[in-house]
């Protein structure tokens, strides 16, 4: 039987910007480079032990994502915020609610469950449509909470005026969608071995942390190793970038795995 101790292994279902990348119509070096790690779809993340795999956010791609990872359930969708990129997909969990004949837990804040009910209406009115997503909402403030042998930590984290969700789960911190992280925020997540944050580019930018910005941050928590996801085609190919980061410090990519 699987605890809470066992390894977990993560996967980047996506770490581009809400664009993507390659952008639509853009020609630039990073949207028509041949390296399939500067592709990237908008950001999610997968974690997974045992039989049980947690979702953080499912955007537009997340039908593909399920497919290219040949992912055949899932647990639960954890929202960060409710930004159109990081909530599209959720239309798409029917798939999951036929063949599994089980409903689907959501956690998120107040906040963000408002939203998904606001732009996905049809899903919670009454007498809803037969084919709608079958969903259990499980509202979640900053109090540590636990689904099956995981257990969460949320980061609360600033996206320009909005309140964002980060998560720490074990050893593993994962921040998208950030601009400021308070000191006692940051305070929850020293210790955590892995760190994943947000570089939008290199320059600064009004409600994401630029290279340099996630770089100062990464310096004072000091992990063991750091990931940069939610990237866009300003910050550069991969080949250029990753050489010029400490040698702790990569750039995340679509597909990558790492065990933790």
């Amino acid at each position: 039987m699987q605890n809470e101790n066992s390894k977990m292994n993560i996967t980047f279902l996506g770490t581009g910007t809400s664009t993507g990348v390659p952008v639509v119509a853009c020609n630039c070096d990073v949207c028509t480079s041949d390296d399939a790690r500067d592709k990237r779809y908008r950001t999610s993340l997968m974690i997974t032990r045992g039989s049980s795999n947690i979702i953080i956010d499912c955007g537009p791609d997340f039908r593909i994502q399920m497919l290219k990872h040949k992912v055949e359930d899932i647990d639960a969708v954890l929202f960060t915020h409710a930004h159109r990129d990081h909530i599209a997909g959720l239309d798409d969990i029917r798939a999951f609610n036929y063949i599994l004949h089980k409903s689907i837990d959501i956690y998120g804040s107040q906040l963000t469950l408002d939203a998904i009910k606001e732009q996905f209406p049809y899903i919670f009115i009454p007498g809803r449509y037969v084919g709608a997503p079958q969903l259990n909402l499980h509202p979640i403030t900053e109090t540590p909470f636990s689904i099956g042998t995981f257990s969460f930590t949320p980061i609360q984290v600033m996206h320009q005026d909005m309140k964002v969700f980060g998560y720490r789960v074990g050893d593993f911190t994962y921040i998208t969608d950030a601009n400021h992280i308070s000191p006692a925020e940051l305070d929850k997540i020293r210790g955590s071995k892995v760190v994943v944050i947000n570089a939008l580019r290199n320059s600064r930018h009004v409600s994401h942390f630029s290279l340099s910005e996630a770089l100062e941050i990464l310096e004072e928590l000091k992990p063991e190793k750091a990931y940069l996801t939610h990237i866009s085609h300003f910050l550069g190919k991969y080949d250029a970038v990753e050489e010029k980061l400490p040698s702790w410090v990569h750039l995340a990519y679509d597909g990558l795995h790492i065990e933790i």
